[in-house]
């Protein structure tokens, strides 16, 4: 127990500990990980597909497959709405796993990706 604030090296040692116990199954110990929060993120400028194209399942896979998403894990599906009845324009919000300093949503800010 320590009033300072874990690091990841620290949790290594931790676990590192763990594995070497005599009485301990190590297929038993999960990594340890620092404490994580939830960011909301809202994506503007994306083009709302002809219906039967599901949405939701393209704002996936490119979370999977881009670069800038690099280590983003969504919290829960995406919540998509038309902007506007007149505009072809959909506005994606999506919930990710961040750490508690908001580094991985502070790196998506403000960026632009073309999705062809």
């Amino acid at each position: 127990m320590t009033k300072k604030v874990a690091i990841s090296s620290d949790l290594n040692i931790v676990e590192k500990y763990m594995k070497e116990l005599n009485d301990v199954n190590t297929s038993d110990i999960m990594s340890p990980k620092l404490s994580q929060s939830k960011s909301y993120l809202k994506i503007l400028g994306i083009l709302y597909f002809i219906e039967d194209t599901n949405l939701s399942n393209i704002i996936k896979r490119i979370i999977k497959t881009f670069y800038i998403f690099d280590g983003i894990i969504l919290a829960f599906q995406p919540c998509i709405i038309k902007a506007s009845l007149k505009l072809n324009i959909a506005v994606v919000w999506v919930d990710i796993w961040n750490s508690q300093n908001s580094t991985k949503a502070k790196l998506l800010i403000n960026r632009c990706l073309n999705i062809e």
